[in-house]
């Protein structure tokens, strides 16, 4: 490695082919950052570098502290067009960089304007010419832009070099509809409606508690991927509700705020979530538009991509695409999979890809080998929630809601009742949640007039306690059809009980509507009083059709070819579990559903 003026003197005629040295001798004039394109000013190398006593890591800091990465544009420059350029952002810089910044990019864009001279000296066509022409037509050509008029060299469409034509699509463009603006003073103005807002699980948190360890895993793999300018892959899993993507896009945005600070380097970012996309291969579009701006076709984008990431290309900026719901991008074939596997190992690719599933043994359980080879190393695991962090989450939420209106053994039993299930945290929220709402629709009634300040604070005894947290629990976790059987009336719950005795003594699904009848008598002659006033007399019998009758509406019975009161075949259109748990509140009728009596 010489300097330019050593290497004249030591070669003046330049290195001999046949001579040892021929191509181990560089001439070294400014030290460069190829990813980001930014050189430092002339030196003289022979003042870097004195022989073997030299502290290489001395220069690596020279080099590193002299092509920093700048986003800043330039500001009070004129352009060619009599306009002046303006700065994007930041400060500091003098006049005469900029002027030497002004001089590089002209002397790049002169020489850049020779070599296209030259290189279209011939007739003046160049290489993304769309129309060919004959050689009679070019002289025509060049006669007319001979005679100044001017040409009009405006390409109607691209053509990759195996000269396949691309359709851009057009940007999609939205119509803007009217919105309503929900001012905080009126929406957020009741403690109820403040806790509701913070308890949402799509409302984003000023910190992401109990995720700290995973939080720096993240951030220290991505971040040195981005800085040393490398592909990788990253698997992330854990089951739902675990803060995985949240913790991703926590990190992302952390690392953005660095590159609009001018702390770190710039990167584009991509989210292609599995739920979201109708087709897999539409993953390819995505990541094309991310990365040029442009919609192309999902077959045209894959071609595309391919040739992007196997020519290198130093101003290429690093690509990090959040794969999220992995499970649902996965083919027949696997070519999706394998291709964003396979790109982060490309040598000229800078493309990371985080991967978030619900399994952790989803590339071995679901891909082949060749792609779960692919995947690498990198996996990190978000385990489920426990009672304590649960509890901590829940109470970050409610921090500065007045009143207080969430008792802490309330957070602690939803926290407890969730971390045995699942560790979820959404679920946990969601609990909470309703159990807001239970006591915000109860307390209702009682609550003042709107705008009055006795309105922010809760009514007396309006707390959620621990059985409006088992009431949330209970709704959520029984079925809408447990809910409808269990509030039915009793002349329903009997028919229903004797219709599941009928099938268990006559082994059938379908039965005669008398004999589901003599069987209701049968059990009201064993039953307490109240069965057995819901079955005896006509006027009960009545009563017993009409519970028939709804039964049919609701579409829980059938009936066909009923004929008169007593004629007919009846069928149970629901599962004999979902009977039998709507039935608990009537433990006579449910010992006949059993058989046991």
């Amino acid at each position: 490695m010489l300097s330019e003026a050593e290497y004249e003197k030591q070669y003046p005629d330049g290195a001999s082919k046949k001579s040892k040295e021929f191509g181990k001798v560089f001439v070294c004039r400014r030290a460069c950052n190829p990813r980001t394109a930014t050189y430092s000013d002339e030196f003289v190398w022979e003042d870097l570098y004195r022989g073997r006593d030299t502290d290489i890591f001395a220069i690596g800091d020279y080099v590193r502290r002299n092509t920093k990465a700048t986003r800043k544009a330039l500001a009070n420059v004129p352009n060619g067009n009599g306009t002046k350029r303006r700065r994007m952002g930041g400060k500091g810089g003098s006049d005469s960089d900029d002027e030497r910044d002004l001089d590089w990019d002209k002397a790049l864009s002169e020489s850049d304007d020779d070599k296209d001279a030259e290189k279209y000296d011939d007739g003046g066509e160049g290489e993304y010419d769309r129309v060919p022409r004959t050689p009679s037509r070019r002289k025509r050509q060049r006669a007319v832009a001979a005679a100044g008029t001017p040409m009009r060299r405006t390409p109607a469409k691209f053509t990759t070099p195996t000269h396949k034509r691309i359709a851009i699509k057009k940007p999609l463009l939205f119509t803007p509809l009217g919105t309503r603006t929900l001012s905080p003073a009126t929406h957020l103005s009741t403690p109820y409606a403040l806790a509701r807002h913070r308890l949402h699980v799509s409302t984003l948190p000023a910190s992401l508690p109990c995720r700290e360890e995973e939080f720096s895993e993240v951030y220290t793999h991505l971040s040195a991927a981005i800085t040393e300018g490398t592909g990788s892959c990253i698997y992330i899993s854990g089951t739902p509700g675990t803060g995985k993507t949240a913790t991703v896009r926590e990190v992302v945005s952390q690392l953005q705020a660095l590159v609009a600070a001018e702390e770190f380097d710039d990167f584009t970012f991509v989210e292609i979530n599995g739920m979201k996309v109708t087709d897999p291969h539409q993953s390819y579009s995505l990541l094309w538009e991310a990365i040029k701006s442009e919609r192309v076709s999902p077959s045209q984008a894959l071609g595309l991509l391919e040739a992007e990431f196997s020519t290198p290309s130093p101003r290429r900026v690093p690509c990090v695409v959040l794969m999220d719901e992995l499970d649902q991008l996965v083919t027949r074939g696997q070519g999706v999979m394998y291709n964003f596997f396979n790109w982060p190992g490309g040598r000229y690719s800078r493309l990371i890809v985080l991967a978030v599933a619900n399994t952790m043994d989803l590339p071995e359980r679901t891909l082949s080998n060749k792609i779960s080879s692919r995947l690498g190393l990198t996996r990190i695991t978000f385990p489920g929630y426990t009672h304590s962090q649960l509890q901590t989450i829940i109470a970050s939420r409610l921090e500065g809601v007045p009143g207080n209106i969430v008792d802490a053994d309330a957070i602690q039993f939803a926290s407890r009742k969730v971390a045995a299930v699942s560790g979820d945290a959404r679920r946990a929220l969601d609990i909470c949640r309703r159990a807001v709402e239970i006591v915000e629709y109860s307390h209702s009634a009682n609550a003042n007039a709107p705008g009055t300040p006795s309105r922010r604070e809760p009514a007396a005894g309006g707390r959620v306690t621990i059985p409006i947290i088992k009431k949330a629990i209970q709704e959520s976790t029984s079925s809408p059809l447990q809910t409808f059987l269990k509030l039915l009336p009793c002349a329903s719950k009997v028919f229903l009980a004797a219709l599941l005795t009928r099938v268990r003594r006559s082994g059938v699904a379908e039965n005669l509507l008398a004999d589901v009848y003599g069987e209701a008598e049968r059990m009201a002659a064993l039953a307490d009083e109240g069965v057995r006033e819901v079955v005896a007399g006509g006027a009960r019998r009545a009563g017993l059709a009409a519970a028939v009758a709804a039964l049919v509406d609701a579409g829980v019975v059938s009936v066909e070819g009923r004929r008169g009161e007593r004629g007919g075949r009846v069928r149970c259109l629901v599962g004999e579990e979902e009977v039998k748990m709507g039935l608990d509140a009537l433990s006579t009728v449910l010992c006949f559903a059993y058989g046991t009596c």
